[in-house]
C-alpha cells in the first residue's frame, strides 16, 4: 500500500532517499551533541559517548546504503543493519536514562568513592586532583521541558530505527 506522500511527489525515489534522510538525521544529532559540548561546555559522560558512536555507525551504514545504488541487493540488508545499530543506541539511551533517574546504578561510569580519599596521602590526593575525572553518568547538565538529552535520544533512536526498518521492508516504495 503506497504512502500518501508517494501520491504527492511521484518523481521521488523513496527507497534511495530513505538512506540519505537517515544519514542526514544521524549527522544532525551528532552536530547538535558536538555543538552542546564544544559551543556551550556540556561535557558528555561515557554513556553519552556510546550513544554518539551509535549515531555515527548508523550514519555510515546509511551512507553506504545510499551510495551503493542497490548493487547486488545490498541496500535492504544495509538498511536493516542501520536499524539494528539504532536499536543498540536506543538500548544504551534507555540504560542511560535509568542511571540518570537512579533506577539502577551505572556499572562503569560513576564518580570515584569518597571513602578512598580518607586513606590517601597528600601527594596521592594532589596527583588525583591533577587528573581530569570522567563525568558521572547520573549527572544531568541540560534539560529541555524537564527531559535530558538521553531521554530525547530514546525517541530519536526509536523513530530512526523504525524508519530504517520500514525502508528495508520496502514500505512506502512503489511496487
Amino acid at each position: 500500500m503506497p504512502l500518501a506522500i508517494d501520491q504527492r511527489a511521484p518523481g521521488i525515489d523513496w527507497p534511495r532517499l530513505a538512506p540519505a534522510v537517515l544519514a542526514a538525521s544521524c549527522l544532525g544529532v551528532l552536530v547538535f551533541a558536538l555543538t552542546a559540548q564544544y559551543g556551550f561546555g556540556y561535557e558528555p559522560c561515557e554513556l553519552c559517548t556510546y550513544q554518539r558512536f551509535a549515531y555515527g555507525a548508523a550514519g555510515i551504514v546509511a551512507v553506504l546504503a545510499f551510495l551503493g545504488r542497490d548493487r547486488a541487493g545490498l541496500r535492504t540488508p544495509l538498511l536493516a543493519l542501520c536499524g539494528i545499530v539504532l536499536l543498540a543506541g536506543f538500548a544504551v539511551a534507555v540504560y542511560h536514562v535509568g542511571v540518570e533517574q537512579h533506577w539502577w546504578g551505572a556499572a562503569f561510569c560513576a564518580a570515584p568513592p569518597d571513602a578512598a580519599i580518607g586513606t590517601m596521602s597528600l601527594a596521592d590526593l594532589k596527583a588525583q586532583l591533577a587528573v581530569k575525572q570522567d563525568k558521572p553518568c547520573d549527572i544531568v547538565d541540560w534539560r529541555f521541558f524537564g527531559l535530558s538529552m538521553a531521554t530525547y535520544n530514546i525517541g530519536i533512536f526509536l523513530a530512526l530505527a523504525a524508519a530504517a526498518f520500514a525502508a528495508a521492508s520496502g514500505r512506502g516504495s512503489r511496487q
